[in-house]
């Protein structure tokens, strides 16, 4: 929930902020200072809007859904993302890792040691609950069909176990879940080798996952982005995967 400082209401931030566009006015702003003032403007739309403050309250929400979700940051934070996604929030993005991601004992997927035991007990289970609660709410909303749901991390991890019994960077062989937005269900795609060390059958780059993504959202993949000086870059040169319903 969005909550203000205590002693400061939704009135008196209006009113900061309209002193504020009173006072500065500079004659030749900055990149960095038109960068700041928009930025701080989004800060203050999401602080003010009565709809996103909506979006971000929780508690509007029945107690059993908020439990099926799981009582921690990484439950809460996936229907947080449900919510901002029905307020017309085009994409959003859950770090479920982060501080407390499971009742009292924070961890993150950093698993340089120690890794069987912290993905068993710590790490799956949470991801595993909020996963499952978000794909089951939207199909029960009928937004299943138009919501793509990416779990996905940076990299993989070293199929060699270290000396702690951990997983190092890795950036060869990794897995990505993909459900909803017309992915149609119940499919793996690609294998690896018997060690998962390497792509067996079916391989495909960072840059397949991008073109199957924009796919699905409905982007042209010819699409053309422009730098800071203007030049043209080709959104993606992947292929979509031949995932879709």
């Amino acid at each position: 929930m969005l909550n203000l400082a205590d002693g400061t209401s939704t009135g008196k931030l209006a009113d900061r902020r309209a002193l504020l566009r009173s006072l500065d006015h500079s004659p030749q702003p900055s990149d960095a200072q038109q960068s700041l003032d928009h930025f701080r403007e989004l800060a203050l739309d999401m602080l003010l809007n009565p709809q996103v403050r909506q979006a971000f309250d929780l508690e509007r929400e029945p107690v059993r859904l908020r439990e099926a979700y799981g009582d921690h940051i990484a439950g809460q934070s996936t229907l947080l993302a449900r919510r901002l996604v029905e307020a017309g929030v085009p994409i959003v993005t859950v770090l479920c890792a982060a501080g407390d991601l499971n009742g009292a004992s924070g961890d993150n997927w950093d698993t340089h040691g120690d890794n069987f035991n912290r993905l068993r007990d710590r790490l799956l289970p949470p991801l595993d609950r909020g996963v499952s609660a978000l794909l089951e709410d939207l199909h029960q909303r009928g937004r299943l069909d138009e919501t793509l749901v990416v779990v996905m991390g940076d990299f993989g991890r070293t199929p060699k176990i270290n000396g702690g019994a951990g997983r190092d960077h890795y950036p060869s062989a990794f897995s990505v879940l993909l459900a909803g937005g017309g992915i149609r269900g119940g499919q793996i795609y690609g294998s690896s080798d018997r060690l998962g060390a390497f792509p067996h059958d079916k391989p495909c780059g960072p840059q397949d996952l991008h073109a199957t993504i924009f796919r699905q959202l409905g982007i042209p993949l010819d699409s053309l982005l422009h730098d800071q000086l203007g030049r043209p870059h080709q959104l993606t040169d992947g292929r979509p995967l031949p995932i879709a319903g």
